[in-house]
């Protein structure tokens, strides 16, 4: 039975390596996957899904996904999706429909909050409708798991405020504990 899994974790918990080698493990059987992430994430460029570990492929956009028939979807034997958290409510509805209608599996990968601790639309949407919801875990400087996004200026100060979405890695963002979080601390006190 075909299912919808959200796996999240915080920045730097390798969910985009962990797509990657789940792309790799269906062809290593004989088996299509098909890789797709929405059409913001250009940081690796146009249709490139790249992980900080140097693994690299070429993915779709999930609003050219949405485009595709049932029977061009129904010729892959998985969907994954990558930085899942930038798809709209309804994006991951047509999610659910692959799995319901279609019955082919959709692992997507992503962010569950932003840097200020809110949900994502497309995350939200996840943790409501998955049906094998699991998080990723790494840590945070202290040792603790890591479950906060910290987003940080050129000083290395911790930033608050500022739009939902700014596309960065390790240049702008770290993965902290709750309360490193909370008491804006992005490394041991000196």
């Amino acid at each position: 039975m075909a299912k919808l899994y959200f796996r999240y974790g915080a920045m730097g918990s390798s969910k985009t390596a962990n797509a990657l080698m789940v792309d790799y493990n269906y062809y290593e059987r004989g088996k299509r996957a098909l890789l797709a992430k929405p059409r913001l994430d250009n940081r690796d460029g146009e249709g490139v899904i790249s992980s900080r570990i140097g693994l690299r492929k070429n993915c779709t956009f999930v609003e050219d996904l949405v485009q595709m028939t049932s029977e061009d979807i129904k010729e892959y034997d998985c969907v994954v999706v990558d930085e899942a958290q930038f798809c709209t409510k309804e994006q991951v509805e047509f999610l659910v429909h692959i799995v319901d209608d279609l019955t082919v599996p959709v692992i997507c990968y992503g962010l569950r909050t932003d840097f200020q601790r809110n949900l994502f639309p497309g995350s939200m949407w996840l943790l409501a409708w998955a049906d094998v919801i699991e998080e990723i875990k790494t840590v945070c400087w202290c040792g603790k798991a890591a479950t906060c996004n910290a987003r940080f200026n050129e000083k290395g100060e911790m930033i608050t405020e500022g739009d939902q979405v700014v596309l960065g890695a390790n240049d702008s963002y770290t993965a902290l504990c709750r309360k490193h979080h909370r008491n804006k601390m992005l490394r041991p006190a000196p």
